[in-house]
C-alpha cells in the first residue's frame, strides 16, 4: 500500500542527506501516517484509514465529509 494520505495526499518525498564532509547520499522522508478509525456520520459507521496527523486535524476542524471533498477537488 502507498504511503499516501487520502486527505491532503502527502506522499514520500526524496532528496539528499548531507553529511559533514558535504557528501551527498539519497534519502527519502515519509509522511507521519496513522491508522485510525474515524466515524462517518453519513454512512453511520467506523471507517478505518491510514492519514496523516496534518488530515487528522484537518478532519477534526471541517468533518470527515468536508475535508474530503475539500480535497478531491484539488488533486
Amino acid at each position: 500500500m502507498a504511503k499516501i494520505c487520502p486527505i491532503t495526499g502527502k506522499r514520500t518525498s526524496f532528496g539528499n542527506k548531507r553529511s559533514h564532509a558535504n557528501n551527498k547520499t539519497r534519502r527519502r522522508w515519509e509522511p507521519n501516517l496513522q491508522e485510525k478509525r474515524i466515524w462517518d456520520p453519513v454512512r453511520k459507521k467506523f471507517v478505518r484509514m491510514r492519514i496523516s496527523t496534518r488530515g487528522l486535524r484537518t478532519i477534526q476542524k471541517l468533518g470527515l465529509e468536508k475535508a474530503l471533498n475539500k480535497f478531491a477537488l484539488k488533486g
